[in-house]
Order: C-alpha cells, then structure tokens, then sequence
C-alpha cells in the first residue's frame, strides 16, 4: 500500500493549506535534479495557467478585461517558468 506526503501551501498574506499526495507521486513527475518544491510548482502554475486560459477563452459571454489581464500574465509566467507558450504546451490557440 502506498503513503501519502504532505505539502504546505504558504500564500502572500501568511495563510497555509496542506495537501497531502501519494508517496512517489512528486519523484514520478520530476526532472533529474529536480526538488519536491519546484515540482509542486511547476504542477500549480501549469494549472493556474489551464484553469485561466479556460475561463478567458472557453467561458459564456464576454471576457471581462480583468479577466483577460489575468489570463495574459499567466500565460506569461508560464512561458518565462517552461521556455515555451501555454499555446504551444496546450496543442492550441486563440
């Protein structure tokens, strides 16, 4: 049977969550020389990333431009984190 880890989330304004995860999980998904850290991070900002680019391009209705600001800088971060476009990442455009 497999265990699980612990990681703790600290945001800005000092609130922390935990999440737990499947032993070996973070190993699985890691490039050599890779911390656990930068693993975790690596996985949030791509899913930050996913979950803005859906809101401003697959939502109902009109993007606010707020919204689209969000999403533009996370693009961004994404590209400066992996060396590539989340458009490329993702297989398309808008």
């Amino acid at each position: 049977m497999v265990g699980t880890e612990t990681y703790t989330v600290t945001g800005p304004e000092g609130d922390s969550d935990e999440v737990d995860l499947p032993e070996g999980l973070v190993d699985m998904l890691a490039e050599q020389g890779e911390s656990p850290s930068q693993v975790i991070s690596d996985v949030v900002l791509q899913a930050f990333a996913q979950q803005a680019h859906a809101i401003a391009h697959h939502s109902q209705g009109e993007t606010p431009q707020d919204v689209l600001d969000i999403n533009e800088k996370a693009e961004e971060l994404f590209e400066e984190r992996f060396g590539q476009s989340l458009s490329d990442a993702m297989g398309h455009s808008h």
